[in-house]
C-alpha cells in the first residue's frame, strides 16, 4: 500500500515496466501559493496499487525513470495539472500519457466526465469522493484519505485498455495523438511573464501605451509571485493592474492613492511594481504590444457562431463525440471571424468531422434544415452567390 523505501518504489517500476502501462494521480494543495504543493502520488500497476508520501520519501529516483520511459503508458484521469506538478517535480514530464478523460469524451461520454462517474458507468463500482476537498498536507492521513487516494488508480489501467480497445476499433486512437502530445509537452506548462497580461480582462479597453505599462506590470507580478510563493492575486489583483496602467503611478504616493491597493503586499514598498511602471512607459512604440483583434468578415458574427453551433451539435451526436472536444465556442468565435491558418477545428480529426462542413456552412456551400423534427445539414445545389 505504502511505497516508504526504494526497494518497493524498484518494485513499482519493475510492475509497470511488465504490465507496460502506470495509473497515476496527485493529491496536492493550491489555495495559498503559486505553486502547487505535492502532498500524495499514487500508482497503479499490474495488480498493485501504492501511495508514496512525497512528506517521508525524498528520493523518486526508480519512478523517475519509469514516468520517463517511454515503453511505459502513464494512464491518469484529467491529468493536466497531475503532469505540470511531475513536470516541476522531476524536471522531465512523463511520456507518453493517456488520458482516460479526453478519451472517454471521445467514446461518447459527456465532456469532462468525472472520475467516479466514469467508474459508475463502466464497471458499476461507486467510488465515495467526500475526501475530495481533504487537506491533504495534514498527517497522519485518515484511513478514509488513504482508501479514497488508492481508489483513484485501481480502477485505471483497465479503464485505459477498455478505452483504448473502443477507440482502435472505431479507427479513432489516433485523433488523440495530437491531444496526448500537447498533455507532455514540457512548453505546454511553460509560464512567459511577458504574456500573463492578455489574461486580464478590459486588456482590450488601454491604449497600447497603457497596455505597455500593464505588460510589465502583470510580469513584474508574475515573478514577484513566482518568487514568493504566492497566487498572483494576494499579490495585486487584476483590477489593480488595469488602474496601474491607466493612472501609470510614478512614485510611492502616487501608488498609494490606487484603490484596492495595500503597499505593504507589495514585498518592496512598491518599488518593484514602479519600475515596471516606468519600463512600459519607456517602451519604443514599436514595442508596445498588441491585441490583435478578431476580423469582422461578416456583420453578424454572433449570429454565424451560433449556426456554426447547431451544425457541431449535429455532427457531435452523429459521430458519439461531445461537443466541447468537438469544437468549443471559442473556435467557433474566430472561425467566423475568418481566422483559418491556425484554426484548431482545420486540423487533424477535427477537421474531416466538422472542420470542413463549417467552412462550407459560412461560405454558402451547406445549408442547415430540419427533416422529421431534427435539424440536418444539406449541401447546396447549383452555384453559390
Amino acid at each position: 500500500m505504502f511505497a516508504h523505501d526504494e526497494e518497493t518504489l524498484a518494485k513499482v517500476a519493475r510492475a509497470a515496466r511488465e504490465s507496460g502501462v502506470l495509473a497515476l494521480d496527485t493529491e496536492f494543495m493550491r489555495e495559498k501559493t503559486y505553486y502547487a504543493k505535492l502532498c500524495l502520488l499514487q500508482f497503479g500497476a499490474g495488480d498493485g496499487a501504492w501511495i508514496v508520501d512525497p512528506f517521508v520519501v525524498s528520493d523518486l529516483g526508480p519512478i523517475a525513470e519509469v514516468l520517463a520511459d517511454r515503453s511505459v503508458v502513464k494512464v491518469m484521469h484529467a491529468g493536466g495539472q497531475d503532469v505540470e506538478i511531475l513536470t516541476r517535480l522531476l524536471g522531465t514530464p512523463p511520456a507518453p500519457v493517456f488520458d482516460t478523460q479526453v478519451a472517454a469524451t471521445l467514446a461518447g461520454f459527456p465532456a469532462q466526465v468525472g472520475y467516479a462517474r466514469l467508474v459508475k458507468d463502466l464497471y458499476d463500482v461507486d467510488i465515495d469522493k467526500s475526501d475530495t476537498y481533504s487537506d491533504w498536507s495534514r498527517r497522519p492521513l485518515t484511513p478514509a484519505q488513504i482508501e479514497y487516494a488508492l481508489a483513484d488508480v485501481v480502477h485505471l489501467s483497465r479503464m485505459y485498455l477498455q478505452l483504448k480497445g473502443k477507440l482502435e476499433a472505431e479507427g479513432r486512437l489516433a485523433w488523440l495523438q495530437a491531444d496526448f502530445e500537447r498533455l507532455s509537452d514540457p512548453a505546454t506548462y511553460e509560464v512567459v511573464p511577458e504574456e500573463q497580461f492578455r489574461r486580464i480582462k478590459r486588456v482590450t479597453s488601454l491604449s497600447r501605451r497603457q497596455m505597455g505599462v500593464l505588460q510589465q506590470a502583470a510580469a513584474w507580478r508574475e515573478r514577484e509571485a513566482q518568487r514568493r510563493d504566492l497566487p498572483r492575486r494576494w499579490v495585486l489583483s487584476d483590477e489593480t493592474l488595469i488602474e496601474v496602467a491607466r493612472r501609470q503611478p510614478k512614485d510611492a504616493s502616487a501608488l498609494g492613492e490606487l484603490r484596492g491597493l495595500n503597499v505593504r503586499s507589495l514585498g518592496d514598498g512598491g518599488k518593484g511594481l514602479l519600475a515596471a511602471v516606468l519600463t512600459g512607459l519607456a517602451l519604443p512604440d514599436t514595442e508596445l504590444p498588441r491585441i490583435t483583434k478578431r476580423p469582422r468578415t461578416v456583420v453578424d458574427i454572433e449570429g454565424v457562431v451560433e449556426l456554426m453551433g447547431a451544425l457541431v451539435r449535429v455532427q457531435a451526436a452523429a459521430h458519439g463525440v461531445a461537443v466541447p472536444l468537438l469544437a468549443t465556442r471559442a473556435d467557433l468565435e474566430r472561425l467566423a471571424g475568418g481566422e483559418r491558418d491556425e484554426s484548431p477545428l482545420l486540423q487533424g480529426w477535427r477537421k474531416s468531422l466538422v472542420g470542413d462542413a463549417l467552412v462550407d456552412l459560412a461560405e454558402g456551400r451547406l445549408s442547415l434544415r430540419v427533416a422529421d423534427g431534427k435539424v440536418v445539414p444539406k449541401i447546396v445545389e447549383g452555384p453559390v452567390e
